[in-house]
């Protein structure tokens, strides 16, 4: 396998290409975290899929999995507050640097899922709309940032009730709508996204 500049331990996997996928969930929520995940996959794992196609249960038993098989997974996640900082772009740029840092093994390529490369500087990298769904290891970063997310979320839910978290997990759904209007804004709102503000500016 050659090297790519990482100065990790190479990967036991034996291979002719280790491919690092990276996708982010939760860019479109009105609360709560952005979270990118980054998976370096060199043994297939049967199943791998858009996260958004698979039923909840299959998306977790297949994070279980990516867990035991992947050579390297990591989680990079930005918060509500830190995207208001920063705005929406620099924030996945952040969550996606901050989880190829937990890399740890030596990778032939990076394949970001979508049509911006955020690793423009790094020659092995290159980014792939609808990657998520084509692309094994950007599926399985995918799924494990999804899973990741939407459990943080569930456990939000138990510090803020009111809004259903646990259901929406952040999404503007009219539900969420409605108890942002009867509840006002909470700490996990991103205040600056214009619903949000909506609410603040009726207040």
């Amino acid at each position: 396998m050659k090297e790519t500049g990482q100065k990790w331990p190479v990967s036991s996997c034996y291979t002719t290409c280790m491919t690092v996928g990276i996708d982010e969930v939760g860019r479109g929520c009105w609360a709560g975290p952005l979270v990118a995940g980054a998976v370096a996959l060199c043994d297939p794992i049967a199943g791998l899929a858009d996260s958004k196609k698979l039923p909840k249960l299959r998306r977790e038993q297949l994070a279980a999995e990516i867990q035991v098989i992947a050579a390297g997974v990591g989680l990079g996640w930005v918060a509500a507050a830190e995207i208001d900082r920063v705005g929406l772009t620099q924030a996945v740029r952040l969550a996606m640097q901050r989880a190829l840092v937990q890399i740890r093994v030596a990778y032939d390529e990076i394949i970001i899922d979508g049509n911006i490369n955020f690793f423009a500087n790094d020659p092995h990298a290159r980014a792939i709309v609808r990657a998520d769904d084509s692309v094994p290891a950007v599926s399985a970063a995918s799924i494990v940032a999804k899973v990741a997310r939407d459990h943080w979320m569930t456990l939000a839910a138990c510090e803020y009730p009111a809004y259903g978290f646990e259901k929406h997990v952040g999404y503007g759904t009219k539900f969420h709508q409605d108890m942002l209007q009867l509840h006002g804004v909470c700490a996990l709102h991103r205040k600056s996204y214009k619903p949000v503000q909506a609410i603040l500016g009726a207040a």
